[in-house]
């Protein structure tokens, strides 16, 4: 689940978990699980993931205001990736995520979107003396 304070921005129990090496898992949420009045697409914002290819980014506006660039997505990822097109990520050091009742804890360093839970162990990129993995 994806929140801000009492308002859902997403809650789903068909999400991918996304690994890569030296990371805590991501989660991507189908975009029929996103409450969509709550997302405008960042203007001028992308980056590019050498494996998932280009990201769109979001930003979230509720009630309580806007948090800037918090969510991405692949709309046309590489061939590998497919399966996540279209499906949203937040940054949990941004916005209150959670999997099955237990809050996320963001990864270290502020540019990286890994969800961490107790079952996850680092180290993690990201994190200090982790720079050059």
């Amino acid at each position: 689940m994806v929140r801000v304070g009492p308002t859902v921005i997403a809650d789903s129990t068909s999400a991918w978990r996304v690994m890569e090496t030296s990371h805590p898992p991501t989660w991507y949420l189908p975009r029929v699980d996103v409450n969509e009045r709550c997302l405008r697409r960042s203007p001028g914002r992308s980056s590019v993931c050498e494996w998932k290819g280009t990201a769109t980014y979001w930003d979230v506006v509720t009630e309580a205001g806007v948090i800037e660039a918090v969510g991405w997505s692949y709309e046309s990822p590489t061939p590998r990736f497919v399966p996540i097109t279209g499906y949203l990520s937040f940054m949990p050091g941004q916005i209150e995520c959670s999997i099955d009742g237990e809050r996320v804890l963001p990864q270290a360093g502020g540019f990286y979107g890994g969800w961490i839970t107790t079952d996850v162990v680092g180290p993690f990129k990201g994190e200090p003396g982790s720079w050059g993995w």
